[in-house]
């Protein structure tokens, strides 16, 4: 029951809306036709300015690397999967060293920190 009468007051209104636009288009004509301009030009306004500031968004850049990077890693994961025998052991050790040659070396910006990173941290306790 609630959707006709939803359906009822959305109809109402558009018809309101229409009848509104073709008494402004009828009584003033050059008023209306300046409103319409004016607020055509502030949307491709801002528009256009939206369309600047999130094209050089960084962290939208960020995002499509991070997304191509998951995606290489994913097939890498995949092909070593396969390569794999049916124990779920991996295959022979030539064809992991023959993967490690293949691979290409990293970028020069991109560096590691070394670390104790199996060592846990000495917390207080409270």
């Amino acid at each position: 029951m609630k959707k006709p009468f939803t359906f009822y007051i959305v109809s109402g209104l558009i018809i309101l809306a229409v009848i509104g636009v073709a008494v402004s288009l009828i009584s003033n004509p050059a008023g209306f036709l300046q409103r319409i301009a004016v607020i055509v030009i502030i949307g491709a306004a801002v528009y256009f300015l939206f369309q600047r500031f999130n094209r050089y968004n960084p962290s939208k850049r960020e995002q499509r690397a991070f997304i191509k990077a998951a995606k290489k890693s994913k097939r890498r994961f995949n092909n070593n999967k396969e390569s794999g025998t049916a124990n779920g052991r991996k295959g022979s050790v030539g064809s992991i060293t023959s993967i490690k040659k293949s691979r290409k070396k990293s970028s020069p910006h991109l560096t590691v920190i070394e670390g104790k990173k199996g060592k846990k941290k000495n917390r207080a306790s409270l």
